[in-house]
């Protein structure tokens, strides 16, 4: 079969590449603190710009850069329909379906419309709801299958597409704050609840959303709402190739946040081990197959680095599901999770010789059914 080049949902595998790209450019401490200065003179003129453009703001005649400004936020918005477009039409039950499922918005906290999915049992009351957040590229019409496997077990799925991913707005693949992400997360699931009321709710993340769905159960109002949390292959240990690049990097994302490294595409770093899957989604218009955003690796590394110094601070009850030929997130960094958090319920599962998306793995309704029956135990634990 053709080798496909797979800009992975996870972390590791596009932002390591890419510090070590970023390293070969800077080859001395010398260089370095010359580029450092540099770039702080650079940022000094760009804040200094932009008071100057807004002491302009009101003149009849608008500058070429708030033209520029305007071209781009249009290109943006049309992005943005294209593929709310492409997100309507995706298929999201089959022939023998269990559920009846629909799309919604929500409106996040930034005034940011998400693009919502949701599948509900069509018989039976919901034993419980399972909020799903898919991971860096992706978006949530990929779980349908999971999702319909879900409801023919009387568990509902809410799913929300990412800012800047699937057919929410923003620009494809670029994420200008992972906290943006946690904070929707938590006013999705608020929404999710009220509208349920009752029903115990789960938050599931695989990936980089694992990671955020992590953090997000740190608030005590967000770990309140929730039973548990299940991540599949989650971003939890990822490092810049040098220390001088984690230094460097938070003013290369300020100055130029958008930028594409081309260099971070690593070919040949295969997320399952079904040829059928992999073609799936790297022929999927809705998954970003572009370099990765100098921000949005940013974002990555502060996260996952946070979230390292806190893993004593979990207390929620978790599952961590991960494939231990997983090459694009660290599969010892689950089992640090694990072996680290203070939750009292607490479960691990190692797949020998899984890959990264262990939902799109040839053994996915094992890997599903392995979700379900935790699920099961953990509301038989809280029932009274």
């Amino acid at each position: 079969m053709e080798r496909i080049d797979p800009p992975t949902s996870g972390a590791s595998g596009r932002i390591i590449p890419l510090m070590a790209n970023m390293r070969r450019s800077v080859p001395s401490r010398v260089a370095i603190v010359r580029l450092f200065v540099f770039l702080q003179s650079i940022l000094l003129w760009f804040f200094l710009v932009l008071r100057r453009t807004s002491r302009l703001a009101n003149s009849s005649t608008p500058s070429p850069a708030v033209g520029a400004r305007r071209r781009l936020k249009a290109s943006e918005e049309e992005d943005s329909r294209r593929r709310r477009e492409l997100a309507e039409a995706v298929d999201m039950v089959g022939p023998d379906h269990w559920c009846r499922s629909g799309t919604f918005d929500f409106v996040g906290p930034r005034k940011s419309s998400l693009f919502c999915r949701y599948w509900v049992p069509l018989s039976g009351e919901m034993r419980g709801i399972l909020i799903l957040i898919h991971g860096l590229n992706e978006h949530s019409g990929r779980y349908a299958h999971f999702a319909e496997q879900l409801t023919s077990c009387n568990f509902g799925v809410y799913a929300m597409d990412w800012i800047g991913h699937g057919g929410s707005d923003g620009l494809h693949g670029y994420v200008p704050s992972l906290n943006y992400v946690v904070e929707d997360t938590g006013a999705f699931l608020e929404r999710v609840s009220s509208e349920n009321p009752g029903v115990p709710c789960f938050l599931f993340g695989h990936s980089t959303g694992g990671a955020v769905v992590l953090k997000a159960s740190l608030y005590p109002h967000i770990h309140s709402m929730v039973e548990g949390i299940i991540l599949t292959s989650p971003a939890l240990r990822v490092k810049p190739a040098h220390p001088i690049v984690g230094a460097v990097a938070p003013i290369v994302s300020l100055v130029a946040p958008r930028y594409q490294f081309k260099g971070a595409n690593k070919r040949g770093i295969p997320v399952s081990r079904d040829p059928a899957a992999m073609v799936a989604k790297y022929s999927d218009p809705l998954v970003y197959t572009g370099p990765i955003r100098v921000r949005t690796g940013h974002e990555i590394l502060r996260i996952t680095s946070f979230l390292m110094q806190k893993l004593r601070s979990v207390t929620i009850p978790f599952l961590v599901l991960h494939g231990s030929a997983d090459r694009v997130t660290d599969p010892l960094a689950s089992q640090d999770l694990y072996n680290e958090a203070a939750s009292v319920h607490k479960d691990i599962r190692l797949y020998d010789g899984f890959l990264h998306d262990l939902l799109f793995e040839p053994e996915r309704d094992e890997i599903g059914a392995d979700i379900i029956a935790w699920m099961e135990r953990i509301l038989g634990k809280f029932e009274r």
